[in-house]
C-alpha cells in the first residue's frame, strides 16, 4: 500500500486526527478523580488507568473510568469516519484507524494532564468497537483466560494485544487494519514494559481473586 503525499491530505483530515488526539487526552481517571479530589497518579502504581483506579478507588470509580476511556476511543473513531473528506489522499477507513490511534496516543500522553496518562488498552478497545467489533469477543476471551490462569492484569493485556495483529494476519484483514493492529499492539506492550519488568523480578501485583484455577485447586 503506497502512502499518500502530505499535500494530498485535506486540512480536514489533519483536523480530525488532531481532534482525536485531544479527545483521547481527556483521561477518565483524572477527570473523575478531580470530582473526588484525588489524583490516582499519586496512588498505587501511579498509572492513570482502570486497573489502578480499581485498586485505589474501588470498582464503581473504575467502571466509570473504563466507560470514559472506551467511549472516547469510540467517539474519536466515529467522528473521523463520519466527517472524513472523500476523494482525498486518505480513504474514509484510513481516517478511522488514524483517529483511533491518535486517541490511544492522547490517552497515553495526554496534553491536558502533563503528558502523563494511562496505558491505552481501553481506548484501543473503543476504536475497535467501531472499526472491528467482531474481534472483541475473541480478544476478551483471551484476556479473561490469561487473567484467570495467572491473576496478572498487565500480562493478560499484553498477551491480548499481541493476539490482535496475529488475528488480523490470520483472517487476512486489509492492510490498514493490519497496520493499526500492529501499531496498537506495539504501543500497548511498550506502555506495559514496567509490568513485564516486575513480572521478571517477581514483584508484579497479582489480582488474586481472579485466579479461579488456583482457588479451585486450593479447595480440592
Amino acid at each position: 500500500m503506497s502512502l499518500p503525499s502530505l499535500s494530498a491530505i485535506a486540512p480536514l483530515s489533519y483536523a480530525l486526527i488532531l481532534a482525536a488526539y485531544l479527545l483521547g487526552s481527556l483521561s477518565g481517571s483524572l477527570l473523575l478523580g478531580r470530582l473526588r479530589g484525588v489524583d490516582i497518579r499519586q496512588q498505587g502504581s501511579g498509572n492513570a488507568g482502570g486497573t489502578n483506579a480499581f485498586r485505589t478507588q474501588g470498582w464503581r470509580f473504575a467502571l466509570g473510568v473504563v466507560a470514559i476511556d472506551i467511549g472516547k476511543g469510540a467517539l474519536a473513531t466515529w467522528l473521523a469516519l463520519r466527517y472524513a473528506p472523500v476523494g482525498t489522499g486518505l480513504s474514509v477507513t484510513a481516517h478511522g484507524y488514524l483517529a483511533a490511534m491518535a486517541a490511544v496516543i492522547g490517552h497515553v500522553w495526554p496534553l491536558w494532564h502533563g503528558f502523563r496518562g494511562g496505558k491505552g488498552a481501553a481506548t484501543a478497545v473503543g476504536g475497535l468497537l467501531v472499526l472491528w467489533p467482531f474481534c472483541l469477543p475473541l480478544l476478551l476471551a483471551v484476556w479473561l483466560l490469561v487473567l484467570v490462569i495467572t491473576g496478572y492484569v498487565g500480562l493478560a493485556t499484553v498477551v491480548t494485544a499481541i493476539c490482535l495483529p496475529l488475528l488480523a494476519w490470520m483472517v487476512e484483514a486489509g492492510a490498514q487494519r493490519q497496520w493499526f493492529a500492529l501499531a496498537a499492539a506495539l504501543l500497548i506492550v511498550f506502555t506495559h514494559r514496567g509490568n513485564l519488568q516486575r513480572l521478571r523480578a517477581g514483584t508484579e501485583s497479582r489480582f488474586a481473586r481472579a485466579r479461579l484455577l488456583h482457588r479451585l485447586r486450593g479447595r480440592s
